[in-house]
């Protein structure tokens, strides 16, 4: 099938975001699974049994159905969304709202039902919740044969990209906070003749995960009206300066920032830019994420190469680190050791902390 390569523009305004036609995810969409190679730190959250969803994915269609009894959320009456407002720093935003996390888990799980996207992680425990890889269909352009034959040609139609959102809960004294991420997925040519392809990562869309929030607070119980309203009212803060500087010879991230803010923005971030987080302690200030490093592209093999064998270099595992994020005053710092919590001093070290103060800018 011929890639379609299509490109949103951004939105400049908070209309444009809001936008009805910019969500439509379908359970089951023609995403072409033998051909989604998916790099290592793009996978599920975990393989453990805490994180996966009983018997694989749970289909929107069924969530009202059926739910495994391990690992579901307490029973909780319902209560209407009371007082809610968006957070914002630079690109990223988080919904705060005074509902228990287990009185939103049951409406957080309806909601995925409700866009149609199937959940691949449904963890309550954890406070995580995950979608599968799933292709938005409204980026597909509307022309006048598209609308004419669409239905008929469905699944020769592909907008080349799929999507994964996160959804991590926290709780607070005053109810919860709900921080969604987007990560995003894009097919490419693997050589000049256009004859195969593979995925590979493309940036996280700020513009999605406002798309999303506002859906979910319309889902809570706000008017469409009142939800895009919290959303034009967030304030748009600058976010506060984060530089990578050295302290005894490893690196860390300094934020100007105090470290209750610090902790929600580098947690936004972590699931922003590559990172699984596995878990996370907030009184310790650590979050354990897994991550591998990306790589170039590399070039297929040729005839000859096919013929005698040559293969590309296998792709590097994932590694488990301690991302530690420190009061300093009225700053704070992130520092990063290994799994044994061993202050990593390398390249590596400073190129991980770098991703990091560059999503936080």
């Amino acid at each position: 099938m011929a890639l379609l390569a299509l490109t949103l523009a951004g939105c400049s305004s908070v209309s444009n975001v809001l936008s009805g036609d910019k969500v439509d995810y379908r359970s089951g969409s023609t995403v072409r699974e033998s051909n989604l190679d998916v790099p290592p730190d793009l996978t599920q959250l975990s393989r453990d049994s805490r994180y996966a969803v009983s018997g694989g994915s749970v289909s929107a269609a069924s969530f009202q159905s059926t739910r495994p009894a391990a690992g579901t959320a307490p029973t909780v009456a319902p209560r209407e969304l009371g007082q809610a407002r968006i957070e914002r720093a630079g690109s990223q935003r988080w919904l705060v709202v005074d509902l228990t996390p287990e009185q939103l888990w049951p409406r957080l799980r309806s909601f995925w039902q409700e866009i149609g996207l199937n959940l691949a992680v449904d963890a309550p425990e954890a406070g995580v919740m995950e979608t599968e890889w799933a292709e938005n269909r409204a980026k597909l352009p509307q022309d006048i044969i598209r609308r004419t034959l669409g239905r008929v040609l469905e699944s020769f139609y592909s907008t080349g990209e799929v999507d994964r959102y996160r959804i991590r809960v926290e709780r607070t004294t005053e109810g919860s906070e709900i921080y969604l991420s987007h990560r995003g997925m894009e097919e490419v040519y693997t050589n000049q003749l256009q004859d195969s392809t593979r995925w590979q990562p493309r940036p996280s869309d700020p513009d999605m995960e406002a798309v999303m929030l506002t859906r979910l607070l319309n889902h809570l119980g706000k008017t469409t009206e009142q939800a895009q309203a919290t959303l034009a009212q967030a304030p748009a803060q600058q976010p506060a300066r984060a530089r990578v500087v050295d302290e005894d010879g490893a690196p860390l991230v300094l934020i100007d920032d105090g470290f209750d803010r610090a902790w929600r923005r580098v947690g936004l971030t972590l699931d922003r830019s590559g990172f699984t987080v596995e878990d996370r302690d907030r009184a310790r200030g650590l979050y354990f994420v897994r991550y591998v490093e990306p790589r170039a592209p590399q070039p297929e093999p040729g005839l000859l190469g096919r013929v005698f064998g040559q293969r590309n270099a296998e792709a590097p595992k994932p590694q488990r680190y301690r991302i530690e994020v420190q009061s300093r005053g009225e700053r704070s710092a992130v520092l990063l050791s290994n799994e044994q919590g061993q202050r990593q001093t390398g390249d590596a070290a400073r190129r991980i902390l770098t991703l990091v103060a560059e999503d936080l800018r």
